[in-house]
């Protein structure tokens, strides 16, 4: 590709523009119409940690994390572990509880809205949220913005990822459910659209309004709405559920942000690509150099 000045000023121009212009984007989160989640109700779960161990085996983690698994919760989500049950227990022994920590797949997600070169983006049909790794540099910010502190930087490794839940995504392509519920022996852990898991929480807590300590379903407005979504017997802030307001964290704190990656957004790019011609033409200029030292004899003088 030839780059030229008129490139980068275009470039720049259009950049400038999507800063500038305003944005409804986070007016109102609003759920794909396939979205696909979880419903974990910790009233079924017994933490048996069949469903970490299916995680960790569908998610081809290396072995002695397989076997490692039945600790996940003490240990909590890893590089290796991209699921985990943990068990709450209250200081005076009275009140006991297990909660499945999993990446949320925010209806708006902060990892998202926050990533400047998109390493990590939203499948509008589905509404899981994946990374890719060809668009990643390691910043991390990723983790610092979650609410929920899911992802997990590989820090071992020449090439490290980031690692969250991706809703076992190869597994679905495949018509399959995510592997921890399909092995979950009391259906603790449901999968299926959003739409239908919120109608399926609602009939609980009517049918069992005793059962469940808030009356509510967690997920269904926290943080815009997330499609992994909790009914429990014991308060969620006491599972390490964070107590978030409905408005999403993007429509928070996050919208000017997402303007300035606008604007730099193609500056960036006309960067990169001006870099590139540079390089290319440098190593021609090395190449030349080479040639001629061995076609006519001349050395640099030192």
């Amino acid at each position: 590709m030839n780059f030229t000045r008129r490139h980068l000023l275009t470039g720049a121009a259009a950049g400038a523009s999507l800063a500038l212009a305003p944005t409804t984007a986070h007016a109102e989160a609003e759920a794909a119409p396939g979205a696909l989640g979880l419903l974990y109700d910790a009233t079924a779960c017994v933490g048996c940690q069949a469903c970490v161990s299916a995680c960790v085996e569908a998610n081809h983690a290396p072995q002695s994390a397989s076997l490692d698994a039945a600790r996940a919760s003490e240990r909590g989500l890893t590089t290796e572990a991209r699921s985990s049950v943990k068990l709450y227990v209250s200081a005076d022994g009275s009140e006991r509880s297990f909660v499945k920590q999993q990446c949320m797949h925010c209806v708006d997600p902060a990892c998202v809205a926050s990533c400047m070169f998109r390493a990590l983006n939203k499948d509008p049909q589905t509404g899981v949220v994946r990374w890719e790794p060809s668009r990643c540099v390691g910043c991390r910010y990723c983790e610092i913005v979650c609410p929920f502190h899911v992802p997990r930087f590989e820090w071992q490794g020449f090439n490290p990822r980031i690692v969250k839940c991706e809703l076992c995504s190869p597994r679905l392509a495949a018509g399959l459910q995510p592997a921890c519920s399909s092995v979950c022996p009391t259906h603790a852990v449901v999968f299926g659209q959003r739409r239908a898991l919120l109608s399926t929480a609602h009939q609980r807590v009517a049918a069992h309004p005793g059962s469940y300590s808030e009356g509510r379903v967690y997920g269904e407005h926290e943080a815009g709405g997330t499609q992994a979504l909790y009914l429990s017997h014991t308060a969620f802030g006491k599972l390490g559920l964070p107590l978030l307001s409905a408005e999403s964290i993007p429509a928070k704190r996050l919208k000017w942000q997402k303007r300035i990656y606008s604007y730099l957004a193609a500056p960036a790019v006309a960067y990169a690509l001006l870099a590139g011609v540079l390089v290319k033409r440098w190593r021609s200029h090395q190449v030349h150099e080479v040639h001629e030292e061995v076609t006519t004899g001349l050395r640099p003088q030192l």
